[in-house]
């Protein structure tokens, strides 16, 4: 089955235009690029029909699919997750660079959404992104495809890296910047590094969701680790609360 969703052919097939109807920029993209009337070549070839939503979810699901039948992600490639979909290796392509990238999006997919912050709030968006850690963490104890995905990216190098910089590092930003409004606003010290106070909120979720699978994650345990980080752990009137 060829898709029909945004133009898009397989390596420059089909780059022959009828008499009278506007070259297929899109279609013959791959072959070298559009030429113009004059010879010359667009710098940019125009974009075809707008991308369909349909054909990006049926790619998703189709390494679903493939997973779940039990193929290791090192052994799905482009061309096997095109035919499952039933597109072409170039619809593939205009939206993913390559497998890390289309795998890491289906990783994103079968996760909870990450909630909204509000960007200006300190320890009630730390709250909502610890939150998140542990609906994730919940997530992964009942999903066994996606605890055994995970457990398949971390040995492989490249796949953990494209995952870690784009879905990990801007959540880890999101995190600092919110300690950093928590400290300004005076809801937490100021003479502490800014990336300690972070791990000290994140660690102990870590703990719990990473290196105890079988720790509880009960609801009210973000707002715990935070009172806890919060009023200190020295027992009340103790030298070190003084």
């Amino acid at each position: 089955m060829r898709d029909q969703d945004d133009g898009e052919h397989d390596g420059g097939e089909h780059c022959g235009t009828r008499s009278g109807e506007q070259d297929r920029h899109d279609a013959c993209a791959g072959a070298g690029g559009a030429a113009r009337g004059d010879g010359a070549q667009d710098p940019e070839p125009r974009r075809g029909r707008p991308r369909s939503a349909a054909a990006e979810r049926a790619i998703l699901d189709a390494v679903i699919t493939l997973l779940e039948a039990g193929e290791p992600l090192a052994g799905l490639s482009i061309e096997r997750i095109a035919r499952t979909a039933g597109v072409g290796k170039a619809t593939i392509y205009r939206r993913w660079t390559g497998k890390e990238e289309l795998f890491v999006d289906v990783v994103r997919d079968m996760e909870p959404v990450d909630p909204p912050v509000s960007g200006t709030e300190g320890l009630a968006d730390l709250r909502v992104m610890l939150e998140s850690l542990r609906t994730r963490g919940l997530a992964q104890r009942s999903s066994v495809l996606l605890h055994n995905i995970f457990a398949q990216m971390k040995s492989h190098p490249k796949l953990w890296d494209e995952y870690s910089g784009t879905v990990i590092a801007p959540r880890r930003e999101l995190m600092l910047a919110a300690v950093r409004r928590a400290v300004a606003a005076g809801e937490l010290r100021d003479d502490l590094d800014v990336e300690l106070i972070d791990d000290l909120f994140v660690g102990p979720m870590l703990v719990r969701t990473v290196h105890r699978p079988d720790a509880p994650l009960p609801d009210d345990l973000a707002d715990r680790i935070i009172a806890a980080l919060v009023q200190g752990l020295a027992p009340a009137g103790s030298p070190a609360r003084a």
